[in-house]
């Protein structure tokens, strides 16, 4: 146990219950409307900006993405790209995390129980 947490007297299970567990569906929508918006808006900036060659770096996600290009038709069709990314990787990371958070919770159970039977 931490010295934090032993100073303010939590014993092993208060500090499991006060370990947060993730929401997965709202970490996936966050993360998707975060991606979206973001692939959205600096394809319409590079739009607006304009120039002879209009963002090369950026086009480049034309190879990964098929049907995105930096035109105002390549960023709905990115907006749409980076709601499932940003969402799939949102919903991947809250569910690693909860799995990791739920196994160590397990092994200390454990240990405590191992511990208290000796």
């Amino acid at each position: 146990m931490t010295p934090v947490a032993t100073e303010r007297g939590l014993d092993g299970r208060e500090l499991r219950r006060a370990v947060a567990r993730i929401q997965a569906g709202v970490l996936a929508l966050t993360c998707g409307i975060l991606g979206g918006l973001g692939l959205f808006l600096m394809t319409v900036w590079l739009v607006i900006k304009g120039g002879p060659e209009v963002g090369p770096h950026l086009g480049l996600l034309g190879q990964y993405l098929v049907g995105y290009s930096v035109t105002w038709v390549g960023s709905v069709i990115g907006l749409a790209y980076g709601l499932v990314v940003g969402g799939v990787a949102g919903w991947s990371v809250a569910t690693l995390y909860n799995t990791i958070a739920q196994f160590r919770s397990g092994l200390k159970r454990d240990a405590v129980a191992n511990h208290e039977t000796r």
